[in-house]
């Protein structure tokens, strides 16, 4: 255990966390996405874990550590429910919750395609699978900045 670290972060977590740069996208992944296959082709190409906890609860730690990128038109989008894209079911709201809360206002997430999610997944630099059971749990967060200290 370490201080001032959620403890739900495991040390490949931050490792993954800690190696990725800036505009690096990571995906966080409900148990029925094709996480395992479609981490084998990320940069990091191998699937990580976050068993046990709701999409949002790991949006929240992964967030208190990583922030998001500023200058991106969209640093965090949601994966589109078929045939309803403007649908925003419980799962996706929050994490809307836990990004507006990181980030001190509010940060509205972008949305995108399933299949173009997927390929995007493909290009990502890591796949974090929580235990996320309901469906379109599934999100894009891109890595921004830490100012310099003042």
């Amino acid at each position: 255990m370490l201080k001032g670290l959620d403890p739900i972060l495991n040390a490949d977590v931050l490792h993954a966390l800690k190696s990725m740069g800036h505009g690096d996208d990571l995906i966080l992944a409900d148990m029925n996405f094709p996480a395992d296959s479609i981490a084998r082709h990320s940069l990091y190409g191998r699937l990580l874990k976050l068993e046990n906890v709701t999409a949002g609860r790991a949006a929240q730690a992964i967030l208190s550590l990583m922030p998001l990128d500023s200058f991106a038109p969209q640093s965090a989008l949601r994966m589109e429910i078929v045939d309803m894209p403007e649908e925003v079911p419980p799962v996706q709201r929050e994490v809307q919750a836990a990004i507006n809360a990181a980030e001190g206002r509010p940060w509205p997430m972008g949305s995108i395609e399933r299949f173009a999610f997927y390929e995007a997944a493909r290009r990502s630099y890591c796949v974090i699978q929580t235990g996320e059971r309901r469906l379109y749990g599934c999100f894009i967060l891109k890595k921004g900045v830490l100012p310099p200290d003042a």
